[in-house]
């Protein structure tokens, strides 16, 4: 019997069908799962904040904690190194800098916020300076400098976030009873004091970031992460638990410069970088492949490893609970922390 031949008419037709659906398989496939990297420049000791570039694809701002200088490092994820270090003038000497985060006006703000006497300063500073463009390289630029206060008072606080529409700028204090998520004011003053105010509660927070649409807040902690939407102007819901990385001193969170991930930090020498891929709805599946690392690795299953604030419980593949040996390693860490912090001298007010 002779096989059933289509008439060239009905060939061609499946041909022109064929073109428009691979061009639209190859729009529709995925784009690479973004992946950690390691900082290599041992001056680079205590990263404690991280802002992913706008306009040098695969670069991360960071800085280290106190007892540095006027500093801000842009690393190439790609490969780990220091491709400049800033130098900021005009701010005097920096006192206990925290984090960094990059403005819609592609500015940079640093966050000279941290109080490690529990709310002793009256005031902390906020530093900014224009993100350098062309080529990376060494470079000493004039910055900008803004007195902040509080206004229920001093505390201590190691997050600022600028939102990414607005410009405005918001801190999340740190405080295991009582943390609070700051709004200063609508434009900052350099001849004035700019004075927060508390608009919501928060738990013990490290770092936090908005996503790039400015639609969601992330927040970390020592040991949970959380992304929550946001509108207008504040938090609007308990959040999402993101399957955020164990590390030992877990400092830092940014989004990439197009969302699709979250990528934590932490202190110490030769420390690791990791992506977290997120969904559109905020939360994520856990580390991505191939962004493990020594001093960065992922708790079991790679999956946050105590419930965030809210009281979201961890996921059943995140095992639930620390060991004792894990409980054990977090203890020395905050107070192997808290006294290296005690014992920093305590430099003049300016």
């Amino acid at each position: 019997m002779r096989p059933h031949l289509l008439p060239s008419t009905a060939v061609c037709a499946l041909a022109v069908l064929a073109v428009p659906a691979a061009a639209a398989a190859a729009v529709a496939a995925p784009s690479p799962a973004p992946s950690g990297f390691t900082i290599t420049d041992p001056r680079i000791k205590e990263s404690s904040g991280l802002a992913a570039s706008r306009i040098h694809p695969g670069v991360y701002w960071t800085h280290n904690d106190s007892d540095d200088g006027p500093y801000v490092y842009a690393v190439d994820s790609a490969t780990g190194r220091t491709l400049a270090r800033i130098t900021m003038t005009g701010v005097g000497k920096p006192r206990d800098v925290e984090a960094i985060s990059l403005g819609p006006d592609g500015q940079l703000y640093v966050g000279d916020i941290g109080d490690n006497l529990g709310g002793s300063w009256d005031h902390v500073w906020v530093y900014r300076f224009p993100e350098p463009k062309g080529t990376l390289g060494d470079a000493t630029v004039k910055a900008e400098q803004f007195t902040v206060k509080y206004a229920d008072g001093p505390r201590n606080a190691e997050a600022l976030m600028v939102h990414p529409v607005t410009g405005r700028v918001y801190i999340a204090s740190k405080d295991e009873r009582a943390g609070g998520l700051y709004e200063g004011p609508a434009t900052l003053s350099a001849s004035g004091t700019n004075t927060f105010r508390r608009i919501g509660d928060v738990p013990w927070v490290t770092d936090g970031a908005f996503s790039p649409d400015g639609g969601r807040l992330a927040l970390r902690g020592y040991l949970w992460a959380k992304t929550y939407p946001w509108k207008d102007g504040r938090l609007a819901g308990d959040g999402e638990q993101v399957a955020a990385p164990w590390q030992g001193q877990a400092e830092s969170v940014t989004y990439t410069a197009d969302g699709s991930a979250l990528m934590f930090g932490a202190e110490g020498a030769g420390s690791r970088v990791v992506a977290v891929p997120v969904t559109r709805g905020g939360t994520s599946p856990g580390p991505s492949s191939g962004s493990a690392g020594s001093s960065g690795s992922a708790g079991p299953s790679g999956a946050s490893a105590a419930p965030g604030p809210g009281g979201a419980s961890p996921s059943p593949e995140g095992g639930g609970s620390f060991t004792k040996g894990a409980m054990v390693l977090v203890v020395a860490t905050a107070l192997t922390l808290a006294a290296k912090r005690i014992l920093r001298r305590r430099p003049p007010k300016r």
